[in-house]
């Protein structure tokens, strides 16, 4: 995976995408998730709209609306009359055992707001699980943003046992905002479908957005749409529990920019590489 991962020997991508038969009855596809660095991971929202345009484009299905297996639960993508794809990415969770997140402020916290200790300074996170962990702080200026620098040392921080997708979310209004995301395994990329599902629930949970949000990225655009809202104290329990029974979705395109073959380079027992098929 980390060849077909790599933009100088392979084909390059921040995403693999493995199209599986369902283990489970009631479903159509199952679908696995590896990120550049090759490790398996639990949920991919943009990886779901590409999921659904490519199994239409390769006749595997003819439904415009499909349950798939991950690694997280089921999900369940809709192939739209627009051409645009919606897919209900189940109920974000907040609890710090499920992200999983060790919080400073107790393993019962759903504080919306929790204090991470980031290099030389403390920075404010929301954290969120869409079926992966995600951890946002609102920024003044997205462009400014110290992605590359607090982006690394957040995904590695100790208190986020399976590592964390770093978001940085600029407000632009009660309806939009910019995001930037350092993803786990993958490094900053031009968009992150499940970290735009984040962004937009912690804002809507601290009171600074209104559903639908568009969520403005580097590579593009999405609207995120949940029913949750801004809990009525700092650690409402109630109200995050209410909150994980209303569902994300989440919408926007998916493209084919390009199919082909590639040979698989694999180790031999005297430690050279060769092509599949060949010696």
């Amino acid at each position: 995976m980390r060849l077909l991962g790599d933009r100088h020997f392979g084909v390059g991508c921040d995403q693999i995408l493995v199209v599986e038969k369902p283990t489970q009855p009631g479903v159509d596809f199952r679908y696995r998730i590896y990120n550049a660095d090759g490790g398996e991971v639990e949920q991919c929202g943009n990886g779901a709209r590409c999921f659904v345009r490519f199994v239409h484009e390769q006749g595997l299905t003819d439904k415009r609306e499909i349950r798939v297996e991950t690694r997280s639960g089921i999900i369940t993508p809709r192939l739209e009359a627009n051409c645009e794809i919606s897919v209900d990415m189940g109920a974000p969770r907040f609890a710090p055992d499920e992200i999983p997140f060790n919080s400073p402020l107790g393993q019962d916290s759903v504080d919306p707001l929790q204090p991470l200790q980031v290099g030389d300074h403390t920075a404010d996170i929301s954290v969120v699980s869409m079926g992966n962990p995600h951890a946002v702080q609102v920024v003044a200026d997205v462009d400014h943003a110290p992605v590359e620098r607090d982006g690394r040392l957040i995904e590695a921080h100790p208190a986020f046992p399976l590592r964390v997708n770093a978001g940085f979310m600029q407000v632009v209004d009660r309806h939009s905002i910019r995001l930037r995301v350092y993803e786990r395994g993958a490094g900053e990329t031009l968009a992150c479908g499940t970290g735009a599902c984040a962004a937009a629930v912690a804002g809507i949970r601290r009171g600074l957005l209104d559903s639908p949000v568009r969520v403005i990225m580097r590579g593009g655009e999405l609207t995120i749409a949940w029913g949750g809202g801004q809990s009525k104290t700092p650690n409402d329990a109630n109200h995050a529990n209410n909150a994980n029974n209303s569902h994300v979705i989440m919408t926007g395109p998916a493209v084919t920019v390009y199919a082909g073959e590639i040979g698989i380079v694999r180790k031999i027992k005297d430690n050279h590489e060769s092509v599949a098929g060949c010696q």
